[in-house]
């Protein structure tokens, strides 16, 4: 006849349906996987005419006219916006139209919507096919300017000396007639 094992069991059903929570003080001391930057819209209405600063990433769909200064931060320029200022930033992503000079200590990306007449100075520069810029383009890297004095291209450092040039004298009997 058939005997039933006792050392082989069925798997005991779970106690509770579903995952159990975790405790609060837990849940909130777990750094959270995508936590958002501050950002802040600027809609197609608005024009601003003077100076715009910040510590938040910035997205502008309307005018500003004078200058533009987020150090730490992304400034977007949506497809809308219409720009005319000097742009300081982190990183710029153009999709609209700026009339400027452009400065960011990381990346200026020029999108395929996008519109710059002005110089940029950025150790990252991408221009999407399409993209319209009109000005000059200085890739220094990185912390370049601060190693090196910010000279401009060309100049000579105050500290540097160049050799002078050896004096030849001339052939005996002057110059060889052809």
């Amino acid at each position: 006849m058939w005997k039933r094992d006792d050392g082989v069991r069925p798997p005991a059903p779970p106690a509770q349906p579903g995952p159990t929570p975790a405790p609060a003080t837990e849940a909130a001391s777990r750094p959270q996987p995508f936590a958002e930057r501050p950002q802040v819209n600027i809609g197609k209405s608005v024009i601003i005419k003077g100076e715009l600063s910040g510590s938040e990433d910035l997205t502008i769909e309307g005018q500003v006219e004078g200058k533009i200064e987020l150090r730490q931060n992304v400034l977007t320029i949506g497809p809308n916006a219409k720009i005319k200022a000097q742009i300081v930033a982190k990183s710029v992503v153009v999709q609209g139209e700026v009339s400027g000079n452009v400065a960011a200590s990381e990346k200026v990306d020029i999108r395929d919507s996008g519109s710059v007449d002005g110089d940029i100075s950025s150790p990252k520069v991408a221009i999407a096919e399409g993209a319209h810029f009109r000005g000059s383009i200085d890739m220094q890297r990185q912390g370049a300017a601060a190693v090196t004095g910010a000279k401009a291209p060309g100049e000579v450092p105050k500290t540097e000396t160049r050799p002078a040039a050896p004096l030849v004298p001339p052939a005996p009997g002057g110059a060889p007639k052809a």
